[in-house]
């Protein structure tokens, strides 16, 4: 982790008004794509996991505050408690990995059904936020095919075009493909939901039990989260018995996962460049009539 002065300063600021020790010490901790991540460990023995990035957006840091709290207020699945925010940094609860349990995958299931069972009045947020690096915007919107379509798709599929990831054509084939969106997704409730639900972004407590990290949260579509699961590699098939023991899904909503992860696919052809423009543009071909 980059220690400069002013995490530093931060740190010992925040650490001090706490009535915590000052004298303490950083470690690596594996893991995070786009953050350095470290175990911040007290004189005393106090332990946190502190989160930075030098590069993020002012409220980058506070927009996963949010979403973490958001989910943490649902009282369904445990997520990290947020102790502190700052622009380039957070602290949150450490909590210390250990081997799944047993019904490590039963639990997670559950939990996200319960997540996803209550249902919010609109599509959205109560601030954007970010996908990895990249901003999502969410205002309120009534529509759950205007909300996908224009703050997922079009809005990620504008963006590489402007980065010349996508050229004309592709750009007006995916316009195609979210005008057939009403056809494709039914009629769904907007809930909560992690927003980047995929097996790096979930953890195990001192128990063994399920923890989400790293959250992208929005008022949004239950399937959206359910497809993200499978984008790289699926989960325990237990993860979803238990699920849909809790909150069922409509029937073929496997074939449909394509259509929620080009989303995903299109963030990840603005963040790490054009492995993954043969994927969206296959999909959306295959469903832009």
């Amino acid at each position: 982790m980059t220690n400069d002065n002013s995490l530093i300063n931060t740190l010992t600021d925040w650490l001090s008004a706490e009535g915590l020790s000052t004298d303490y010490q950083l470690q690596a901790l594996a893991g995070g794509d786009i953050n350095e991540t470290a175990l911040l460990i007290t004189a005393r023995g106090h332990r946190f996991c502190v989160k930075q990035n030098n590069q993020a957006p002012p409220d980058f840091f506070t927009a996963e505050a949010e979403g973490l709290r958001a989910i943490a207020a649902s009282n369904t699945l445990r997520v990290p408690e947020v102790v502190f925010v700052a622009e380039q940094f957070i602290v949150l609860e450490y909590i210390a990995p250990r081997k799944r349990n047993a019904n490590y995958w039963r639990m997670l299931g559950e939990g996200l059904a319960q997540l996803h069972s209550v249902v919010r009045p609109q599509f959205g947020f109560s601030m954007d936020n970010y996908c990895g690096l990249t901003p999502q915007p969410n205002p309120l919107i009534d529509d759950g095919h205007e909300f996908f379509r224009d703050q997922r798709i079009l809005y990620q599929a504008r963006m590489a075009f402007d980065r010349g990831l996508l050229n004309k054509q592709e750009l007006k084939t995916i316009e195609r493909f979210t005008a057939r969106l009403s056809n494709l997704i039914p009629q769904q409730p907007a809930v909560l939901i992690h927003g980047d639900l995929w097996s790096g972004n979930i953890h195990s407590d001192e128990n063994g039990d399920p923890v989400l990290i790293d959250p992208a949260a929005y008022q949004g579509w239950a399937e959206a989260d359910i497809a993200m699961t499978l984008l790289f590699g699926g989960f325990a098939d237990a993860f979803y018995h238990s699920y849909q023991a809790v909150n069922p899904l409509e029937s073929g909503w496997r074939e449909k996962a394509d259509i929620y992860n080009v989303y995903h696919l299109l963030n990840h052809l603005n963040l790490f460049g054009g492995g993954y423009h043969a994927q969206v543009m296959a999909i959306v071909k295959r469903y832009s009539g």
